[in-house]
């Protein structure tokens, strides 16, 4: 899987250099009618976590994790009789993980295909910008395919600026249709049945519909200012647990999680960018959620580019986060048979969390390494620990082509 996707990787970016390459028309001014590239992105991350509180063995056991994961973002635009600008965006991401928990699924396997799996999820959006009317419209799909788990989306939007364009009202939905299979911990699969046998064909499977609607403003204050408000809400319906997670109770029986089927999720966020200098931007975030499962939560971020040099940056991060438990959580072996929902996944728990790291930017006037169209290159490390004991590390890096 991990030659096909550098294979895939390889194709992708050789097709959009050799397209930007036999564009002849590169200048600000012109407006071409002809399909033309724009820009990709290319973003690559090593995700490494561990901890104790696994939730497909009840709340306790390893939670070590690796991931590698790859997205590259392919934009192309043209312009109509009408002076519209279209731009389609093409985006095709894959990762592939690694973990110990997922393996106890079935302990008794040397390696179960739960243990590693790998994800392919592309997909392509297209949008219409009318600059006289300072509007926006468009529409996306989008796929998700791994071993136990299926989904495809489709979103649309909808975005207004204000007659001095210095505010602009954005509106989007979306809705996601998911399939999973039914994969129960070895110990509670019946003999000769589906949902769970030795066969992998016979898995039953489960289903959850997730629909969402957002609503935002953007502002310019002033030079220095700029705000955004962000409403939004999630309804989901279906199968929301997962069936490989158990719950121990405390009479030392154990069963699957079990949660209710439709959650509402309301989180509602402001974004602030503040100039401070001509060197130095501060940008801050603040989320409020909350659900009807008992979760409420907030998170405050802050990030503050610095700039050396007008093509070098360094970008120190922090981000703070805090939850309450849902109303059906429960540590290891601390539920009862009276218990409607029960879970131990800690997840789900209350709990703080810190994120913290720095990265750097570089956007050399003739290119990264000298290369012309590689026009910026972005690296980050952070490092995220939980008040649970989970802990985990990411290095991130991103290239834009243009």
């Amino acid at each position: 899987m991990k030659r096909i996707c550098l294979s895939v990787a390889g194709i992708v970016l050789t097709f959009f250099a050799s397209f930007a390459q036999t564009n002849p028309k590169d200048s600000a001014g012109y407006k071409s009618r002809k399909l033309s590239f724009e820009e990709a992105n290319l973003v690559t991350s090593y995700y490494k976590q561990d901890g104790n509180n696994s939730a497909v063995t009840g709340g306790i056991g390893t939670q070590k994790l690796t991931d590698i994961s790859t997205v590259i973002d392919v934009k192309f635009t043209r312009w109509d009789k009408k002076e519209r600008k279209h731009t389609y965006d093409i985006e095709i991401g894959f990762d592939h993980y690694t973990s110990a928990s997922s393996d106890n699924v079935d302990p008794h396997t040397v390696s179960g295909a739960s243990r590693a799996d790998s994800r392919l999820f592309p997909s392509l959006s297209w949008s219409v910008e009318n600059q006289k009317k300072g509007s926006t419209i468009g529409v996306g799909v989008a796929l998700s395919s791994e071993f136990d788990y299926q989904s495809i989306g489709v979103n649309a939007m909808f975005a207004q600026k204000t007659k001095n364009r210095n505010g602009e009202f954005t509106a989007k939905a979306q809705v996601f249709l998911d399939k999973l299979k039914y994969i129960l911990p070895i110990e509670l699969r019946p003999t000769g049945s589906g949902g769970g046998g030795d066969d992998e064909d016979d898995y039953e499977n489960r289903s959850r519909k997730s629909y969402s609607g957002s609503l935002s403003y953007s502002h310019i204050i002033n030079k220095r200012l700029q705000v955004m408000f962000i409403a939004e809400m999630i309804k989901q319906q279906g199968f929301l647990g997962l069936p490989f997670h158990r719950v121990y109770l405390n009479n030392n029986a154990v069963v699957v999680e079990n949660l209710p089927d439709t959650r509402t999720k309301i989180p509602l966020g402001i974004r602030a960018s503040y100039f401070l200098g001509d060197k130095i931007i501060v940008r801050g975030f603040y989320r409020y959620y909350h659900d009807n499962w008992g979760l409420n939560a907030h998170t405050i971020n802050l990030e503050t580019p610095i700039k050396i040099n007008p093509y070098f940056s360094v970008i120190p991060f922090y981000r703070y986060y805090s939850q309450t438990a849902v109303d059906y959580f429960a540590p290891y072996k601390m539920h009862t048979t009276a218990d409607q929902y029960f879970t131990s996944n800690y997840d789900l728990s209350k709990f703080n969390s810190n994120f913290y790291g720095a990265g750097f930017k570089i956007t050399p006037l003739k290119g990264v390494l000298g290369i012309q169209r590689i026009s910026m290159l972005e690296m980050r490390y952070g490092h995220y620990s939980r008040t649970n004991g989970l802990n985990s590390d990411i290095i991130t890096l991103s290239m834009k082509f243009k």
